[in-house]
C-alpha cells in the first residue's frame, strides 16, 4: 500500500516527504506534479489520497486546509523596458499585451520569451520555469494566490491525519488538534527560519565564550586591582 500525493507547480514538497519517510517507513508516499487543471483529478474517486492545490477549488466533499500565500509576479522578456525594475504595479502594466495562457505554465513563459506579451504567475511557478531570456518582477498590488492541502471527506483516516500533522508541524507523539500545531511554512520561509535559528545559536555560543573573557582572569576570577586604593590596602596589611 502507498499514499498517493499530487501537487501543482510552485509547490516544493521535498521536506514533508523526507519527514514522512522518517516517521512512516512502513507506508511509502508517491508524489507527482500535475497541471493545475487536473489538480483535483482522482481525489473523489479514491485514486489520489491528498493534493497540494492552488485555490480556489470546488470544496464539496473535500477537507481544505489553506497554507501559504504566493507572491504574484509578471514574467517579461529579458529585453523588455521594465525588465530592470525592482517591482511594478498593475497600472504600470495596464497597456502591456498578455501572452496566451497555456495549460502548461512552461509553454506560457515560452510565449513570453517569444515576444507575444507578458504573463502573470505566482513566484514559485516563475522560479520553477526560470530561463535566461525572461525575468520575473514582483507586482505589488496584484491579487495573491494561496496553496492548500486537500483530501476527500470519506478518506479521512489516521494515515491521512498523520500526513496533515507532518505538514502542519505536529510532533510525532502529538494528537490531532493539539495546541502544539504550527502553521505550515512555505519552503522559502522554512529555510529562512532555519537560518535564523542557526545564527541565534552561533550568537549564543559566541556570547557564552566572551562572558569569561570579560572577567579578566583564569577560571572567571576577577583581575587584580591596581592604583592608589590597592597600595593603601597593601600598606595596611603590612605588604
Amino acid at each position: 500500500m502507498t499514499l498517493q500525493l499530487r501537487y501543482v507547480a510552485g509547490v516544493s514538497p521535498a521536506r514533508w516527504l523526507r519527514a514522512w519517510t522518517e516517521r512512516r517507513p512502513d507506508l511509502p508516499l508517491e508524489a507527482h506534479r500535475v497541471d493545475e487543471a487536473a489538480q483535483l483529478a482522482g481525489l473523489h474517486e479514491g485514486e489520489i489520497d491528498l493534493a497540494f492545490v492552488r485555490l480556489p477549488v470546488e470544496a464539496d466533499g473535500l477537507h481544505v486546509i489553506p497554507l501559504w500565500e504566493e507572491q504574484p509576479v509578471v514574467v517579461l522578456a529579458k529585453d523588455h523596458a521594465f525588465a530592470d525594475e525592482a517591482s511594478l504595479t498593475l497600472a504600470d502594466l495596464a497597456d502591456e499585451p498578455i501572452a496566451p495562457v497555456q495549460d502548461d505554465a512552461a509553454m506560457t513563459i515560452e510565449l513570453v520569451a517569444a515576444g507575444t506579451g507578458v504573463a502573470f504567475v505566482p513566484h514559485g511557478v516563475a522560479r520553477l520555469h526560470a530561463r535566461k531570456d525572461v525575468v520575473a518582477v514582483p507586482v505589488t498590488d496584484a491579487a495573491t494566490t494561496r496553496i492548500a492541502l486537500v483530501w476527500a471527506v470519506e478518506r479521512d483516516d489516521d494515515d491521512i491525519q498523520e500526513f496533515v500533522g507532518v505538514v502542519r508541524g505536529r510532533k510525532a507523539k502529538s494528537s490531532r488538534g493539539q495546541a502544539d500545531d504550527e502553521p505550515a511554512l512555505s519552503p522559502a520561509k522554512a529555510a529562512k527560519k532555519a537560518a535564523a535559528e542557526r545564527r541565534a545559536a552561533e550568537a549564543a555560543k559566541a556570547g557564552k565564550g566572551g562572558k569569561g573573557a570579560k572577567s579578566g582572569g583564569k577560571g572567571g576570577r576577577p583581575a587584580p586591582r591596581t592604583g592608589a586604593g590597592a597600595k593603601q590596602r597593601s600598606r595596611r596589611r603590612g605588604r
